[in-house]
């Protein structure tokens, strides 16, 4: 009922000892607080709260336009209802290094496991469009140290994301993910890898967990969970997948509103009434409520 009773710093030893236990975490990327809740009910290891979705939610598209409030207000009603681990994404920690420590605390104070930070000019944009461009290397080491230096739980997980790959190619891209894990990132994300034979490089390359991007549409081949744990990839996001899946359902839905008039031929894909109530507990807040309000109302005045 309500939310996650596990506390945010016990979410975040768990996730790191998850991450040193050989096995691949997948984290599908959760669009509103009770998919994170179905996330979890499916098995999975962890929820991923997408940038891209966040501002797609929000009716923008994905090239920094979101505040950290907004992320940091979303985050935070995505991780208290689930007891998994939730990595957000904090894009370019939004500004300079003192703006990047900031967002750090502020996403921290939000009750997530992990974020990462990117190394893309500020503002960001899509990391599976062309023409990116990113910050130096003395510039992408900064913002990864003011992360570090910043969060005040040690277990909080900072990631540093590589948008080398898609600008200057592969050999720098390791290089950058060297550099970002001597200036004290815990995981690297490598963004827009090509195929298995360049996670298999960045893994040589590196002694931290690395991170595969498994997103439709894109510039990476959407290889099955058990390819990427064979070529030492430690956790895989379906970042926006749910959200595609949701709006095409509800395209769908509305092009026969619009053309029957009703929704009637559209009801066996649904959701049911029983299993909503079921995913949000109702069951639960029925008997808090009963053991609350359970008296008789007098009938005389």
């Amino acid at each position: 009922m309500l939310y996650s009773t596990l506390p945010a710093h016990e979410k975040r030893a768990a996730f790191r000892t998850a991450l040193r236990s050989g096995k691949l975490l997948r984290m599908p990327g959760a669009f509103n607080p009770l998919s994170a809740r179905l996330i979890e009910e499916k098995g999975f290891e962890g929820v991923y709260v997408s940038g891209a979705v966040i501002a797609a939610d929000l009716g923008l598209p994905d090239i920094g336009l979101t505040t950290l409030s907004e992320v940091a207000g979303r985050g935070a009603q995505i991780a208290r209802m689930t007891d998994l681990p939730t990595l957000i994404d904090a894009d370019t920690g939004f500004g300079e290094p003192m703006n990047v420590a900031r967002t750090v605390q502020a996403l921290e104070d939000a009750g997530v496991a992990g974020l990462h930070i990117e190394d893309q000019v500020n503002p960001k944009r899509c990391g599976h469009l062309d023409g990116k461009a990113v910050v130096d290397a003395d510039t992408a080491v900064q913002r990864i140290r003011a992360a570090v230096d910043a969060r005040r739980d040690p277990n909080l997980l900072i990631m540093a994301r590589t948008d080398v790959r898609g600008v200057d190619g592969l050999a720098a891209a390791t290089d950058r993910a060297k550099q970002l894990v001597d200036a004290g990132a815990d995981a690297v994300f490598p963004e827009a890898m090509a195929d298995l034979h360049e996670f298999e490089a960045m893994r040589a390359a590196i002694d931290v967990p690395i991170l595969a991007n498994m997103t439709e549409f894109g510039k990476s081949e959407l290889f099955s969970v058990d390819q990427l744990e064979s070529v030492g990839v430690d956790l895989v996001i379906f970042p926006v997948s749910l959200l595609r899946i949701a709006m095409g359902a509800a395209e769908r839905g509305l092009d026969t509103l619009a053309a029957d008039g009703s929704l009637r031929a559209e009801v066996p894909a649904m959701q049911t009434r029983a299993r909503l109530y079921e995913l949000l507990d109702y069951a639960a807040y029925s008997t808090f409520d009963t053991s609350i309000f359970d008296f008789e109302i007098p009938t005389a005045r």
